[in-house]
């Protein structure tokens, strides 16, 4: 299972379309999402950093403080310049900038990550 993060609805639907074959669950804010782990683990997580209410970071800081959720894999999807950004310590495996990946790019991380 797939998770993807984002309050852009038209973005989320992209994603999810280019994880074809992967099973993925499109959630709209942060609070819904880390609801929703409580009754099932995402293989990997995708996350927009600005997102309405509880922004990407606040969720990254929430799903590191626990022993069963710091481990998801997660890809940042946003438009802000994180490139240099250190991230690791919350286990992002990724980062990709809207402006620029491509449906390969986001089926690649799918692949490696919920296979």
């Amino acid at each position: 299972m797939i998770f993807i993060i984002d309050d852009d609805v038209a973005m989320a639907r992209c994603i999810a379309r280019a994880c074809k074959g992967f099973k993925s669950k499109i959630y709209s804010n942060a609070i819904a999402a880390i609801d929703a782990t409580n009754d099932r683990l995402p293989k990997l997580i995708f996350l927009d950093i600005l997102l309405d209410g509880p922004d990407g970071f606040t969720l990254l800081n929430e799903l590191a403080s626990y022993p069963d959720t710091c481990k998801i894999p997660i890809v940042i999807v946003s438009s802000l310049d994180l490139k240099e950004s250190d991230l690791s310590s919350y286990n992002v495996v990724g980062i990709l900038s809207k402006d620029s990946m491509t449906p390969s790019d986001i089926l690649s991380y799918a692949e490696e990550y919920d296979s």
